[in-house]
């Protein structure tokens, strides 16, 4: 036995020890304290993947929780984690209702998601996975697989997770990229009690030749009965347990019918109206897709399919290259093509502008499938393949009494970029000075800028400001620069009334929800389509609550001139 001496002079007063643990823990709650009002009044600070708040009280009894879900710092777009703390539950709802109704244009989706996808707490009378599960569906309805990924690297633990997961898992099985699907099986981790997303890993351990800890998981699976009888045959198949299959295809889920693909010899489906968007999509990427020029009604579907977003469009015209017609038929198509219906008519005379040489010809037959598209209600098919074309013949070579009608069928590109940038100096909001946000040039030398240019456009009396204009001014001066005193901005704008109803929003705090309102207004139009006096309200009302990066976003798109 061994004894550690006790030194005399060492007296232990246990209540001193104990005053002391008090003083300690007392001061441990004040700067839990301390720390939760910095996170929640400075919008600044950088917030931290799944971050937890505490407050807890000496007896460490009750403890309250508040998690915020995202993937942007609120800081990054002037917004704070209480950015929801004054707006109602039901309010957001019946925006995002609406929102919902609308085909959004590029800059609203980004202004909606940078609001959506910033970390902050749920509005009044919201729940968190509630508020989760706005995001989450967002993000899904937008196919953003690559902010779903974000999102589950940056918040650990939440209700919607396993639906976020089995989305990027579905999404590479209908791409036929089962190596890209399998590497999403790093999100399936303890807190997801899921027998699909278990079933697609073990398929994946097979796929990656692991088959031991493929039949590990399986066991398990078994143990628990999460399993079934059509997967323990695909996978004993496939282990090479058992020698054969069931030749029965599974359309219950993506998962099911994909093991059907692969385990079944010479697999043939036959798609039709109620097959899943899913399975169309992975019937088109893996080249599954078979088709009876002989069967009209089979056509039909693929037609109905297409123009529903379920397939890709090329198919449909891939298959009217393949219908036969005899050269007569060809010949005279602008007379025969009333003869026929539907499929068969498009495909004549799409063969016919195939085989057209000029311009002129091309294009009559073209507007001529437009129509035969729209009889049939099929105009989604038709819309972007009649875009292209119309692009790649150039509307420098179109000749004069069809340019105005190609202009229209001409779909605006992805990005605002309808062309170079054309500075002109004696209009303002075109002139050089808007450099500043195009180009984030130097600020000493755009104030040069402004100088001179307010000098040239003073000496015109003539000279209207627009409401396009005092955008420009207004943000200008936001920025930090100096207008000239001689130009009076408030009798500029005493014309332009800004909506009382959104300026309340602003009156409440209600910063969030304003600009989620903004978004309504923009809906499916980019912000060049605006007409000048809403541009000017909009980015009035987010100078007036400094949310700076969103307003340049409408001041890139509105105020240039483009050749």
């Amino acid at each position: 036995m061994f004894f550690s001496p006790v030194i005399s002079e060492e007296k232990i007063d246990i209540w001193k020890n104990k005053k002391k643990q008090e003083e300690k823990s007392e001061s441990l709650i004040k700067n839990d304290e301390q720390e939760r009002n910095k996170i929640l009044l400075n919008p600044a600070n950088k917030i931290k993947p799944d971050q937890v708040i505490q407050i807890e009280d000496n007896t460490k009894e009750n403890i309250n929780e508040n998690k915020v879900f995202g993937v942007h710092d609120p800081a990054d777009y002037n917004f704070d984690l209480n950015m929801w703390s004054s707006t109602k539950a039901e309010d957001i709802r019946a925006s995002l209702k609406r929102l919902k109704k609308i085909k959004l244009s590029k800059t609203s989706n980004e202004i909606l998601e940078s609001i959506l996808l910033s970390y902050s707490y749920p509005p009044i009378g919201m729940k968190d996975d509630e508020f989760v599960d706005i995001k989450i569906n967002w993000l899904i309805d937008n196919d953003r697989s690559d902010l779903i990924e974000s999102f589950l690297k940056q918040n650990k633990e939440f209700k919607s997770k396993k639906r976020a997961v089995q989305y990027l898992v579905d999404q590479n099985i209908a791409k036929a990229d089962i190596k890209e699907g399998c590497d999403k099986i790093e999100f399936i981790d303890s807190t997801i009690k899921d027998s699909y997303l278990e079933k697609f890993k073990i398929y994946c351990l097979i796929f990656n030749n692991k088959k031991t800890e493929a039949q590990l998981l399986l066991d398990l699976l078994r143990e628990q009965k999460k399993s079934d009888s059509f997967f323990d045959d695909k996978i004993n198949y496939l282990l090479g347990i058992a020698d054969k299959t069931t030749n029965k295809i599974n359309e219950k889920n993506l998962l099911n019918f994909y093991l059907s693909s692969v385990t079944i010899k010479n697999f043939e489906y036959t798609p039709s109206k109620n097959t899943k968007k899913e399975i169309w999509q992975y019937l088109n990427a893996a080249n599954l897709i078979k088709i009876d020029l002989e069967n009209k009604e089979k056509l039909i579907e693929l037609e109905s399919a297409a123009n529903k977003g379920q397939i890709d469009g090329k198919i449909i015209f891939d298959t009217y290259k393949q219908i036969p017609f005899e050269i007569n038929v060809l010949i005279t198509a602008k007379n025969t093509f009333q003869t026929l219906e539907g499929s068969e008519a498009r495909s004549l005379i799409y063969q016919k502008y195939l085989l057209s040489e000029s311009i002129e010809t091309k294009l009559e037959y073209l507007f001529l499938l437009e129509d035969l598209f729209k009889k049939d209600q099929l105009i989604n098919i038709y819309s972007s393949y009649l875009s292209s074309e119309l692009k790649e013949i150039g509307l420098e070579n179109i000749p004069d009494n069809y340019k105005e009608v190609v202009k229209n069928r001409i779909e605006s590109s992805e990005k605002i970029n309808l062309g170079k940038i054309k500075y002109n100096d004696k209009i303002l909001h075109q002139s050089k000075v808007i450099r500043f946000y195009l180009e984030n040039d130097d600020q000493k030398k755009i104030q040069k800028d402004i100088d001179k240019i307010f000098k040239k456009i003073s000496k015109n009396r003539k000279y209207f400001y627009s409401a396009k204009d005092l955008s420009l001014v207004e943000s200008l001066e936001k920025d930090g620069f100096e207008i000239p005193q001689n130009l009076n901005i408030s009798e500029l704008t005493d014309k332009y009334e800004v909506p009382k109803n959104l300026l309340q929003l602003i009156d409440n705090k209600q910063n969030a929800y304003l600009a989620l309102k903004i978004v309504e207004i923009i809906g499916e139009d980019e912000p060049y389509q605006l007409d000048s006096e809403t541009i000017y309200f909009i980015t009035n009302l987010l100078n007036k609550i400094d949310l700076i990066q969103i307003r340049n976003k409408v001041l890139v798109s509105a105020l240039p001139q483009r050749v």
